[in-house]
């Protein structure tokens, strides 16, 4: 198995940053797409931003030019740094992560998710 553990939501001024973490752990062999999703209440889940091994990224029009991803292939890490928040940014983050494990079967892996909320 798999496990994800995320950090780093919490509550923010609008303009204000944030850093979210998630650090996958267990049975890896190999990772290869981390990414963040995030839903607001109502809404359906959607992609924020996504880094694949070599380092490529793919953001929502909605975050471009706000919000960075990263990953840390040692430490088996993906961040997520949010800057010029906006009350529109408010949601459960959720990280996930794609990659094969030490029995050589492909896992999709979800955090449970950090709530970030960003006031006005």
């Amino acid at each position: 198995q798999v496990q994800l553990v995320e950090s780093g939501g919490g509550l923010v001024q609008a303009g204000g940053s944030l850093r979210l973490s998630c650090a996958a752990s267990g049975s890896i062999f190999r990772i290869n797409n981390m990414g963040w999703y995030r839903q607001a209440p109502g809404n359906e889940r959607e992609l924020v931003a996504t880094i694949i091994g070599g380092g490529s990224t793919n953001y929502a029009d909605s975050v471009k030019g706000r919000f960075t991803i990263s990953r840390d292939n040692g430490k088996n890490t993906v961040y997520l740094q949010m800057n010029s928040l906006k009350p529109e940014d408010t949601a459960v983050y959720y990280c996930n992560v794609r990659g094969t494990n030490n029995w050589g079967r492909d896992f999709n892996s979800w955090g449970r998710g950090t709530q970030v909320v960003v006031s006005s």
